[in-house]
């Protein structure tokens, strides 16, 4: 428990260069890309993380992981957010975790706090939110790689070429 907070803000981070590497690839209408009308594009996406960013982080310890205040349906609708945007949306909701995260004292971890209805310590509830990321995440990279084709730039090792 000693290094919990910065062992999972790091894995947080690394989620998170995964989605900023695929930004780097994009254009900017590669973000309101969808494959079909059931489908999220990357924008919703991260307008989605940054509403959930936001509701859990914002006064963490003092009030309910679902605040008031949230339009959880309107984050996935289609907004005329430019890259720009996004990306600022995305780097705010990612500066709340983190400034919230960092000023967790190790007691803390074994505080209660609800999300939805369910009680979790916050040890467990920023699990659940290391989970939720990086199953974002793993959408926002593949719809990447799926739009960018062979001009995408892996983010990982590469796989290895025939007769190496």
């Amino acid at each position: 428990m000693l290094h919990f907070t910065e062992d999972a803000l790091k894995r947080m981070l690394y989620y998170k260069s995964l989605g900023d590497r695929t930004f780097e690839q994009l254009e900017e209408n590669n973000f309101h890309w969808r494959p079909d009308e059931t489908t999220n594009s990357i924008a919703i996406i991260i307008q989605h993380m940054y509403g959930n960013m936001m509701n859990r982080f914002t006064n963490l310890l003092t009030e309910d992981g679902e605040k008031d205040w949230r339009k959880r349906d309107e984050e996935f609708e289609p907004m005329e957010l430019t890259k720009q945007d996004l990306l600022d949306c995305w780097n705010t909701g990612w500066h709340t975790v983190s400034t919230a995260i960092e000023l967790l004292q190790p007691d803390d971890l074994e505080k209660e706090v609800t999300i939805r209805s369910e009680k979790l310590t916050v040890y467990d509830a920023i699990l659940r939110q290391l989970a939720h990321y990086a199953y974002h995440i793993g959408q926002i990279v593949f719809i990447g790689k799926m739009l960018k084709n062979e001009s995408w730039k892996n983010l990982s090792m590469p796989k290895r070429q025939k007769g190496s």
